[in-house]
């Protein structure tokens, strides 16, 4: 997919395919496709049922003729990045040098753009492998503000996602995340305290102190992700970037009284007029 050889440069060439260039060096190791169709299934039972860790979804997918280990499931699921959604006593320890930060949000009224910004990654699956999806997004209005596709978990597309978005919107006044080892890293966090905003970042394996990003993913992969089997890599990038197009502009939200994103967000970022 990258040729080194050719006179645009890596960097160029990763832009162009919608990747991060982080993981242009990164050889992605053949996946099984029984491994494949097994990813596939846990993702959708994932979306279904949050609280399932392996155990569970060992059993519902035996329940389905789809018979794998619980060790395995386990793997399977490291691999992609989930893990059962429930609040349980935080008994693990950041990677070394990785500090953890205190969830800002409880009980915090949001009542306007750009106040709150949240980022999570998700597992797209594709006709033949995979790669994760980052997305930053405003809580107030739910629009999605910058994302990137890679096909690794390296920090380095996620700290991209949030340069483009500060680059197109400024600075939030809090940024929220999981406590994943991306979002945890020296690197992700200097990009945040360097511009003085505030980090938040969730109770481990809370998923409602992130639920907002949580639905993001449950639209686009019940409504574009599921209903496709990308090719490559350009085809999902295609395919996901028409979709978020369709879910900023187009796509009304309940939540937002049957206002797009785009409508909430910058109909919200207008002054109100003064009174002659």
């Amino acid at each position: 997919m990258i040729n080194r050889d050719h006179k645009l440069s890596v960097k160029r060439q990763a832009a162009l395919l919608g990747i991060s260039r982080g993981s242009v060096y990164y050889l992605q190791r053949e996946v099984p496709e029984a491994d494949l169709a097994l990813m596939l299934r846990i993702d959708q039972l994932h979306l279904d049922y949050p609280f399932a860790g392996s155990r569970m979804l060992r059993d519902l997918l035996a329940g389905e003729g789809l018979h794998a280990g619980r060790l395995h499931v386990s793997t399977l699921m490291k691999r992609m990045g989930i893990e059962a959604l429930y609040r349980k006593p935080n008994t693990s320890k950041p990677e070394p040098g990785h500090k953890v930060y205190p969830y800002l949000l409880r009980k915090l009224a949001v009542t306007r753009p750009n106040q709150v910004w949240a980022i999570d990654i998700t597992y797209v699956p594709m006709a033949r492998g995979f790669v994760y999806l980052v997305a930053v997004v405003d809580w107030f209005s739910r629009r999605v503000l910058a994302w990137r596709l890679s096909i690794t978990m390296d920090v380095g597309f996620c700290i991209e996602a949030v340069e483009e978005a500060v680059a197109r919107y400024g600075c939030p006044e809090i940024f929220n995340s999981d406590q994943g080892s991306q979002f945890t890293s020296i690197a992700f966090t200097k990009i945040l305290k360097d511009r003085n905003i505030e980090i938040s970042m969730d109770g481990r394996g809370a998923w409602k102190d992130n639920v907002f990003v949580e639905r993001l993913w449950r639209s686009i992969k019940y409504e574009e992700i599921y209903l496709r089997a990308y090719a490559s890599v350009p085809d999902a990038r295609a395919g996901i970037g028409r979709y978020l197009s369709f879910y900023n502009a187009k796509r009304p939200h309940s939540s937002l009284d049957r206002k797009t994103p785009d409508q909430a967000y910058f109909n919200a970022l207008q002054p109100i007029p003064v009174a002659a």
